[in-house]
């Protein structure tokens, strides 16, 4: 379970990252190591589909002394798009949660084999094992695929990787059949845990339809969204917070950091969160 963490007026928190358990490029121990560095003081790992990499990471935390949060990034679907779930607080002996894990690690696994199938019809040989050893211990995802696509000479880069084998509509573009948003929420709600709609701006929504889709998040069960994602434009924040407000829910922050050199999602370096909300702490 997450350690309640300290005042919140002498505390840094960041609820969303990752590591090379999905698709960080930074070890647990390399992770938290860059959060104390960077101030950070209350931490969750968010990876994607799995919490492989908590155990390694709590133990750097008790040598650096920061608090750790209990945390997981589920895949989902609403509405026939992909909408990201975060679950903060979580017990991890949660049989729920062991259950869903496995059965996101499955759902992943499959998809990647279905990418290597078509890029080797494509004439991109050996592409299952070059994105496995970039995923390393984590699951692969398209990012791993992009890495191996440039290093085989394919592309010059991974934004062409994308354009031209992984992103939409491209022969790489495999659709995999996540569970439904509501489901995910359910399964989070079981574990103990507090569900968090992410980064909510991300998903290029009119602000109609993203309060359709927070309205729908807080009648399934969710109880908070991220008001803050790393970087922002000015003035997100609070629009964020308004309709978190309108629904009841509470805030949360995190910079989704996966890499270095990404400062637009450095950890712990985002503005404070409006005070017009409660924040999600103030669940557990």
């Amino acid at each position: 379970m997450g350690v309640c963490p300290i005042s919140p007026a002498h505390n840094i928190y960041d609820l969303h990252c990752h590591s090379t358990f999905s698709d960080g490029s930074l070890s647990p121990e390399e992770l938290l190591q860059r959060a104390a560095d960077k101030g950070v003081n209350t931490l969750a790992l968010t990876d994607h589909d799995t919490f492989a990499g908590y155990a390694r990471a709590e133990r750097q935390a008790t040598a650096l002394g920061l608090h750790m949060v209990t945390g997981i990034e589920l895949s989902t679907q609403w509405a026939g798009r992909g909408i990201h779930v975060v679950g903060l607080n979580i017990d991890l002996q949660s049989a729920v949660m062991c259950e869903v894990v496995q059965l996101q690690e499955r759902a992943r696994e499959e998809r990647a084999v279905a990418i290597a199938e078509r890029l080797s019809k494509a004439g991109v040989a050996a592409a299952l094992e070059g994105a496995r050893r970039y995923a390393g211990e984590g699951a692969i995802g398209r990012p791993h695929f992009a890495r191996y696509l440039v290093e085989s000479g394919v592309v010059a880069n991974m934004s062409q990787a994308f354009k031209r084998y992984l992103g939409a509509g491209k022969v790489g573009d495999v659709k995999n059949r996540w569970p439904e948003m509501a489901q995910a929420v359910e399964w989070i709600r079981q574990g103990g845990g507090v569900p968090v709609l992410a980064h909510p701006a991300k998903y290029k929504m009119t602000r109609t339809k993203l309060c359709v889709l927070t309205e729908q998040f807080k009648e399934a069960g969710g109880l908070a969204i991220e008001v803050i994602s790393g970087k922002q434009p000015v003035g997100l924040a609070e629009n964020l917070a308004r309709i978190a407000h309108q629904f009841g829910l509470a805030g949360s922050c995190g910079s989704d950091f996966h890499a270095p050199g990404q400062i637009w999602q450095e950890l712990g370096r985002f503005d404070p969160m409006p005070s017009s909300i409660p924040a999600v702490w103030e669940l557990w």
